[in-house]
């Protein structure tokens, strides 16, 4: 008899990536499928993630996906970004051609868009948007939410710098603007969108409370079992819902499931079952 060829390997690397629901997620989107791999956690400190990265493919493994706080030193691994990492400069998810050559993508800022759009039924045109961070996963979601054609979005970082280095980057594609937390606008914005990486310290950036109205969306790129710092804000503040990054994980996952196995699972059941389960 002829033994069955092991499954494929794919895994994500961060730090801290315990938290990640990616490898269930993978796991039900492979069984859907009838594919045969297995996906894992890799906690790597930055200081030897390239090292880490590399060993990986080298070790005969087929997939990565980046999470933080390495999604922009991934873009400086590999040997081609396609557009859309390029314009983000920043990557979360990387495969291997054939010939060695290892390609970086990002699959946020369609996760993203995607959730907001076809799952919340949220219409992106004409909105003032506020984006909170200006670090690695908010990069990846500029270019998408712009192509949406956005009445604004306004950029606040604790460090300004960053967020005016943002709005020179995507300059020409949209309306756009800069502040630090305490400088954003004292009006509601339409939707409030947490791209920091606070909530996962269980903190909440310093945000006027009047950035939040009675009409306001509020989405945390982050999840968690119950509320996040943020949406448990946003909901104190009066907003009109608030939403946790759920959807965009489910989302970015199944986008980086189709670049490498290039079939596009039902993400529909996948998300059903992960917020009856553990979202509060």
């Amino acid at each position: 008899m002829t033994a069955e060829p092991a499954p494929d390997r794919y895994a994500l690397m961060g730090h801290p990536v315990s938290h990640s629901w990616s490898p269930f997620i993978h796991g039900l989107f492979a069984r859907a499928t009838h594919q045969s791999m297995q996906y894992r956690l890799i906690d790597v400190p930055p200081e030897r993630f390239r090292a880490e990265a590399l060993q990986f493919f080298v070790d005969g493994g087929k997939g990565l996906n980046v999470t933080v706080p390495h999604k922009r030193a991934a873009a400086e691994l590999v040997n081609e970004l396609t557009p859309r990492a390029g314009e983000a400069g920043a990557v979360n998810t990387i495969h291997q051609r054939r010939s060695g050559e290892l390609v970086g993508d990002n699959t946020d800022g369609v996760g993203l868009v995607t959730d907001l759009e076809a799952n919340l039924g949220i219409r992106l045109s004409g909105l003032r948007i506020l984006l909170l961070g200006a670090g690695g996963a908010t990069r990846g979601v500029i270019g998408p939410l712009l192509a949406r054609r956005p009445a604004l979005i306004a950029i606040a970082n604790r460090t300004v710098a960053r967020a005016e280095e943002l709005v020179r980057e995507f300059d020409g594609r949209g309306a756009l603007a800069a502040s630090g937390f305490e400088g954003v606008e004292a009006k509601p914005f339409d939707l409030v969108i947490n791209g920091t990486s606070a909530s996962l310290e269980g903190s909440m950036p310093p945000v006027a409370p009047a950035a939040v109205g009675a009409t306001t969306v509020c989405y945390d790129m982050a999840y968690a079992k119950g509320d996040t710092p943020f949406t448990r804000w946003a909901r104190e503040r009066g907003a009109r819902a608030a939403h946790k990054g759920w959807g965009m994980l489910v989302e970015q996952a199944a986008e980086a499931f189709q670049i490498w196995r290039g079939i596009r699972p039902q993400t529909r059941p996948v998300l059903d079952l992960l917020t009856a389960g553990v979202s509060g």
